[in-house]
Formats: structure tokens, C-alpha cells, sequence
């Protein structure tokens, strides 16, 4: 399995070097209990330790293919960014006569066959831990591929899809992700899963359809296991809504905070979670319990006409009093904004980029955010944003603006007026310089020299290090959010993007639709 790099330098860079998806991990580990077969992955993004790496300090695939020969490769699809990568990796196996798989939620619609197109020789549409299982076997010899639901390839020259596969229901069928098939990476970030799919109907997500849990206890063996084979720390639940099925998660929570009990040692987890779980404070007391001190809560915008348009049922002026309680259980807050998000066809509302910053920058402020992450929107294949703006005739050709600018860095539509593509980003950039900035560097210095006082002021050595901890953290962070933020600025300048925006902006398909034809 392969995930490929991300085009360039950008807000995921720091932390991806740290952690990998969870996605490829359990299709390998499935590969990987397969008689006759074997599997590894390759995350390009965290590929460091004794890694073989070309010119261009990319991962070597041609030394790699001659040292451990693969006769299928996989590969990631999960973003869309990274698909000019994964075209690129999958040409080289393919022109050595390896066998190419690719899934993950890019690949929809046109896409499947435009991965056809591209080096790839079936797409799996949907999970694909089963799907991945049958087709090897087909392959060995062991079936037909036409039976395997949930996939799409080239029969007799023509694109032929196999059906639609009914999605996992029953988690415990699938064996434990096996984080050991991970090569040359260091992983100090572990993700881990219980429940997948979101209820929510967020008109920007991918993510749809009745949520499916595993078993809490299922999810309690992932980070045992973790812990007793890799000494894990740190972990990420990548669950899309940490808290559906309310009684399960409470029950996962407790047992969580036994089993740490129990062995001695204190876990660390990020969850996110939607802002309006605040309202259950059982559900936020267990989460603080069992060491889910960390939530990551997609506020989006604090302009109630692009909440509308998002579909999510919040008003902006409850946001704040639902933020102090995360606060005020302990949480650290990491907020996640979406600039500029385009409006509904005859919704009358105008607002000014300087206008739209300040009304960003007031609600960060006033909602004290510890950490914040300030993105444009993206229209992914296969979002109901997607098709609306198709519909209006909005998204720039692909042909002009590739997907290695689909990660929310860069405007990839014509937003709404009085708003321009520049301000766009420009905004964009202005909001995450002003929370991240280089002098909270001496701010770090004042926080060490008025820790004792902080613990007596607060007359409780628990309360007075959480309370100072918080502000050193944040301090720290926004320091190195300053060099991110800075990093992404130089690359920026190297990549043309102005140049080729200005011809997209007169290049706006007619039939709405953005993507590359296909032969």
C-alpha cells in the first residue's frame, strides 16, 4: 500500500510526519493474515527511518521494487491533493507489469474512470478490506473478478462496474490494524477507529450515511495493544463525531479510564466532536476521564448565512457559551474554519473580506481558542457543495488548476461578490498570521518564570498546572504555527499558483463540470 506525498509543503506537513492513515493500515493488515500473501505500507508523508530515497529526496520506488519485489501495489486515494502523486507512482509499477489498485473517496464519479485512465487497474469503490481480500484471490486464481462487488476496471475495452457492496456492518470480522506493516516510518500519532460514517449531512463533507459502531471493547483492544507492543502514547480517534451512540461512547470512556488505571500510566487523545455535545456534560466528564482531553470541533464560520449553507443547524451566538464549557471541563479547543464558503443561488448577503477577517478574528478571540486552523473551501467529487457549484458554473477548469491545489490552501471557485479569488486566500493567510506569530516566543520564557506563582495563586497544585500548562502549550504552539505558517508562505511563491489563476478565472467550463476529459 502506498499513501503518496502531499504536493508541497502545507498545514499537514508537520503532523503527518508524526502519524499515517488508518485507511491503508487495515487493508494491509487483512492482505497480510492472506495465505500466500504479504504487505507493507509506504506513507510518503512519514518516510524517514532507514528510508531509500531518490534525488529528490522523494521515497525510492525502483530500489525499493528491486529489494522486495511487490506483485500488487495499492494505493491511497483518501486525498484529493495527492492524486497527481499517485498517478505518477502508479505509472512506474504499472509500466513494470505490477498490478495496481486504488481506492478511497477521490475516486467517484468521472474519477474512476479518469483512474483508469492513469496507471490504475481497478478502483475499489467503497471500504476495501473485503473487496482488496477477493480481488487478490480472483486474482490467484481463486474466483472471477466480474463477482467481486465494488469494483471498477477496463472488460474488452469498456469501463465495467461489478456492482455496489454493502458496507461493514460487523467490525470484529476484520482483524486489528497492524501498525508494524508500516516501513521507515516513526509514528508517535496513533489513529484509531470505532465508529464509521457521520449523521450530520454537512453539505462540504464526503462523509455521509448511518454511522456504524464497533464494539467499545474493540476499540480498547487497538489502543492495548498499541500500548503493550509500541508504547503508544498519543493517540487521534479519526471517528468523524466522537459521541454518537451516546451510552456506548460513555461506556468506552470508562473502560478506557480503568484500563489506564489498571496498568499505571496516562494516556493522551484527540477526538472530534460536534460543539453542541457540550450541552451533555456526563458524556464531556467521561471523555476528561479517560484522557480525550483534546477535541478538535469544526466551528466552520461564525457568519450565520454560511452556516445555513453548510447544513449545520447552529447559530453563531451560541457558539461562544458552548465553547466556555469545553473550557471549562479542561478541554483544549482546536477550532476549524472553512473562509469564504459559497452561498446559496438568491441568498442576499454581501460582506467584504476585511469585514469577513474581522468578524473571524472577534469570535477567535472571544471564544479563547487554543489552537485554530483556518482552511478555503474544496470542492471534493462528490460533495452536494461540489454539485451545486456545477450547477453554477463556478469551479475553475482542472486543466488549468490541477488537484494538487485541492487541499484548502488555494481558491478553487469563484467565490460570492464582493469576495475575489485573491482576497480569498489573502484573507486567509492574514487570519492564521494573527493568531500565529513570533512573539509568543518571549511569552514562553514569562510562562516558565511565573509557574510557582501560578500554582499558589490557584491553591491547588492539579488546577494551577493544568491552568499554566494550557498557556505554555498554546504559547508554544503558536510559535511553531509561525514557522509553519512562514514555511507555507516561501512555498507558495514557488508554485505559480497566481500565474495560473488568472488563466482559469477566464477558463470556467460552460458545462459546469471542472474535470479532465477523459478518451
Amino acid at each position: 500500500m502506498v499513501i503518496p506525498a502531499y504536493p508541497a509543503f502545507n498545514v499537514y506537513s508537520n503532523i503527518a510526519r508524526m502519524t499515517t492513515c488508518l485507511g491503508p493500515v487495515y487493508v494491509a493488515t487483512n492482505v497480510h493474515k492472506m495465505s500466500n500473501w504479504d504487505a507493507e505500507v509506504i506513507d510518503e508523508n512519514n518516510f524517514s527511518l532507514h528510508a531509500p530515497k531518490d534525488e529528490f529526496d522523494q521515497p525510492d520506488h525502483g530500489r525499493m521494487q528491486r529489494q522486495r519485489p511487490a506483485d500488487v501495489v495499492g494505493f491511497y486515494g483518501g486525498l484529493t491533493s495527492t492524486v497527481p502523486r499517485l498517478y505518477e507512482v502508479a505509472g512506474f509499477y504499472k509500466s513494470r507489469g505490477v498490478i495496481t489498485v486504488a481506492g478511497g473517496q477521490h475516486f467517484s464519479g468521472d474519477n474512476i474512470l479518469d483512474a483508469l485512465s492513469h496507471g490504475i487497474d481497478y478502483v475499489v469503490i467503497g471500504e476495501g478490506e473485503l473487496v482488496i481480500k477477493e480481488l487478490l484471490a480472483a486474482i490467484m486464481g481463486q474466483g472471477e473478478i466480474d463477482q467481486v462487488k465494488g469494483l471498477a476496471y477496463f472488460k474488452n475495452g469498456k469501463l465495467f462496474f461489478t456492482g455496489e457492496r454493502e458496507k461493514l456492518a460487523d467490525f470484529d470480522q476484520l482483524p486489528l490494524p497492524d501498525f508494524s506493516l508500516v516501513r521507515y516510518a516513526r509514528i508517535k500519532i496513533y489513529p484509531v477507529e470505532r465508529i464509521r460514517g457521520c449523521g450530520m449531512d454537512c453539505e462540504f463533507c464526503t462523509v455521509k450515511g448511518q454511522p456504524r459502531p464497533a464494539r467499545p471493547e474493540r476499540l480498547l483492544a487497538q489502543i492495548s495493544i498499541l500500548v503493550e507492543t509500541r508504547d503508544a502514547r498519543h493517540f487521534f480517534i479519526v471517528d468523524d463525531l466522537f459521541g454518537q451512540y451516546r451510552d456506548e461512547t460513555i461506556r468506552f470512556c470508562y473502560i478506557l479510564k480503568d484500563y489506564q488505571k489498571r496498568i499505571g500510566k496516562k494516556l493522551d487523545f484527540t477526538a472530534q466532536i460536534r460543539l453542541d455535545k457540550a450541552k451533555d456534560p456526563e458524556l464531556l466528564s467521561a471523555m476528561y476521564q479517560a484522557g480525550i482531553n483534546k477535541v478538535c470541533i469544526g466551528y466552520e464560520s461564525p457568519i450565520a448565512e454560511e452556516l445555513k449553507a453548510m447544513n449545520k443547524h447552529i447559530q453563531p451566538e451560541d457558539m461562544l457559551a458552548l465553547t466556555k464549557i469545553f473550557h471549562d471541563f479542561g478541554f483544549l479547543v482546536h477550532g476549524m474554519f472553512i473562509f469564504g464558503y459559497p452561498l446559496d443561488e438568491g441568498t442576499h448577503f454581501t460582506m467584504t473580506a476585511k469585514e469577513r477577517v474581522e468578524r473571524y478574528l472577534t469570535f477567535i478571540r472571544k471564544a479563547k481558542l487554543d489552537t485554530v486552523q483556518v482552511l478555503l473551501p474544496v470542492p471534493l467529487p462528490g460533495t452536494l457543495m461540489t454539485e451545486r457549484l456545477k450547477r453554477q458554473k463556478r469551479i475553475y477548469d482542472i486543466r488549468y488548476i490541477g488537484w494538487e491545489f485541492y487541499d484548502g490552501n488555494f481558491p478553487i471557485f469563484e467565490p460570492d461578490a464582493p469576495l475575489t479569488a485573491e482576497e480569498m486566500q489573502a484573507s486567509q493567510k492574514q487570519i492564521m498570521t494573527s493568531f500565529y506569530q513570533f512573539k509568543y516566543f518571549l511569552k514562553i520564557g514569562l510562562d516558565i518564570l511565573m509557574l510557582p506563582a501560578v500554582i499558589i495563586f490557584f491553591h491547588d497544585i492539579q488546577r494551577g498546572w493544568i491552568n499554566w500548562y494550557r498557556y505554555w502549550r498554546n504559547d508554544l504552539l503558536r510559535v511553531l504555527g509561525w514557522g509553519i505558517v512562514k514555511e507555507w508562505n516561501l512555498n507558495f511563491k514557488k508554485n505559480r499558483f497566481v500565474e495560473k489563476l488568472q488563466i482559469a478565472k477566464g477558463h470556467i467550463r460552460q458545462d459546469g463540470y471542472p474535470f479532465a476529459s477523459h478518451p
